[in-house]
């Protein structure tokens, strides 16, 4: 048994000890800190995000359609871009649709948001 076998586990356990507990232990120490100076140390809730599902299914559904319009044109448009082991070289195709078409989601959701946000106004 190599002496490597035995450090790389010890050195990711105490890391990760070391990690853990020097968070907790600031965390501690701010609070205490806050407390001294008269503040709330419990953090207020943020707002509930009504918009959060929204946000997300839209981003997961451009992303799905990205997906489905790289695969027809994969195999429609650019079907005779293939080499001598039958791959084709069209793998670009499917992470810009992906990425233009989730983008394109996210705008969407942040137009609805922002057209809310007015009509509250």
């Amino acid at each position: 048994m190599n002496n490597a076998d035995i450090l790389i586990p010890l050195t990711i356990f105490i890391g990760s000890f070391a990690v853990i507990f020097g968070w907790r232990y600031l965390t501690n120490k701010e609070r205490m800190a806050l407390i001294e100076r008269g503040l709330n140390p419990i953090p207020e809730k943020p707002e509930s995000k009504s918009n959060y599902y929204l946000k997300i299914a839209l981003l997961l559904m451009g992303a799905g359609l990205g997906l489905f319009l790289a695969f027809v044109l994969d195999n429609t448009v650019f079907a005779h871009n293939v080499n001598e082991w039958g791959n084709t070289k069209n793998e670009a195709i499917y992470f810009s649709l992906i990425t233009l078409f989730g983008g394109l989601g996210l705008f969407v959701s942040y137009m609805i948001e922002k057209k809310e946000k007015q009509q509250k106004l």
